[in-house]
């Protein structure tokens, strides 16, 4: 058991929080920490660089995904820019260096790049003797994800720790985990039971839409797609955080006349998302890393519309190879696309049979448990209680 545990992710969007969250969660489960501290970095910023990170980065999703892809390319450089781009995060992250000098966990878990690098250089210097564990929350790892100083890094695929060992990270330290998830979605869950639970129809196709966490993403355009479907269908019409977002979509879904193939539910925040995609069958939107992996815990046929130009072209690149995804580049076929799947019941088994096997939904449980083992044979009694 570990002493006091540090678990650090970043607000730039909803999935590396729940990263974080997962993995607090399972080494509570496993009772495997007598501490668990899961802080996001950002609080231990000053305001600008914070809104730098977070709102900026939604509004650049919104309004310039071609720039956040550019962005994405630009720095995708191994081992380059690493002294600059650590001089001006250091700059405005000396509350977090201060806390982490304070703390001194036994062992921190990142789940964004932001503390990892910090982190490293501190370790570099001696200023800091906690272990770090690295978890990339995307399919492909970027160059910011790159450290010096570390104890292990879990990724999601077999070709991402190919890719960190070609870059000079030791194979021994790199576990192919998964992206962690809520624990929640390895319970197995009956999909009629759930269809009826939250009031869906138990016979038809069920096409749940996630918009993410903070309710990004062109989904009433979507809506407006969706309800050309010539099979009758249901849509699980998920709004995240966005109020605003959840009312136009309830004025869409009203104006569905009755009869209509195609029936609309619109669902705002919620905390049950793995009973919506226990009851569904198609996942649609933008492959983010942790949307993602939930969806592949649950045997999800997946259709990618407009993913962000970066690290979700580079997921959907993986969930295509793999056959367990179809992609819409342009959303007046996108009824017809899955028209054609839904023709195609063996297609369409095949892709839910490839994203079982893709899928990890032990994922987190799995790195805690990669954590005890190295604490016991390998990093000896720093880490242990």
């Amino acid at each position: 058991m570990f002493k006091k545990v540090l678990i650090l992710s970043a607000s730039a969007g909803a999935g590396h929080l729940r990263a974080a969250q997962a993995v607090e969660k399972a080494f509570i489960e496993l009772k495997a920490a007598k501490e668990v501290r899961n802080i996001d970095t950002l609080e231990y910023t000053n305001k600008i660089f914070r809104d730098l990170y977070s709102k900026a980065y939604i509004d650049m999703v919104n309004k310039a995904p071609e720039m956040l892809g550019w962005l994405y390319d630009a720095f995708d450089r191994p081992w380059k820019m690493e002294r600059r781009r650590l001089a001006f995060n250091k700059l405005n992250t000396i509350p977090f260096v201060k806390m982490l000098q304070e703390c001194q966990p036994d062992i921190i878990v990142c789940t964004h790049f932001l503390p990892s690098e910090i982190i490293s250089s501190l370790k570099g210097k001696e200023r800091l003797a906690s272990r770090q564990a690295i978890v990339v929350t995307d399919f492909d790892v970027h160059a910011m994800w790159l450290c010096r100083h570390y104890e292990h890094y879990f990724v999601a695929l077999d070709e991402t720790r190919e890719h960190l060992a070609k870059l000079g990270i030791p194979a021994e330290k790199i576990t192919v985990s998964g992206i962690p998830i809520d624990p929640v979605f390895s319970q197995a869950r009956d999909k009629q039971a759930m269809r009826r639970k939250h009031g869906l129809r138990e016979d038809l196709p069920t096409i749940l839409i996630s918009a993410g966490g903070f309710g990004v993403g062109p989904i009433e355009n979507l809506m407006t797609s969706l309800l050309q479907l010539k099979h009758s269908a249901q849509v699980i019409a998920i709004c995240g955080r966005s109020e605003e977002l959840r009312k136009r979509m309830e004025k869409v879904a009203a104006g569905v006349r009755s009869g209509h193939p195609v029936v609309v539910k619109v669902v705002g925040f919620t905390k049950e998302m793995d009973e919506f995609m226990a009851a569904s069958d198609i996942v649609l939107g933008k492959p983010g890393g942790l949307t993602t992996s939930e969806a592949l815990a649950k045997g999800l046929a997946f259709v990618i519309v407009n993913p962000i130009p970066g690290q979700e072209e580079r997921n959907s690149d993986h969930l295509l190879e793999e056959g367990a995804a179809i992609r819409c580049n342009n959303l007046p076929v996108l009824a017809w696309k899955i028209d054609r799947l839904l023709d195609d019941p063996a297609r369409f088994a095949a892709m839910q049979a490839s994203s079982r096997r893709l899928g990890r939904p032990r994922a987190a449980f799995d790195i805690v448990g990669k954590l005890v083992e190295l604490a016991s044979s390998g990093l000896k009694s720093p880490l242990l209680f």
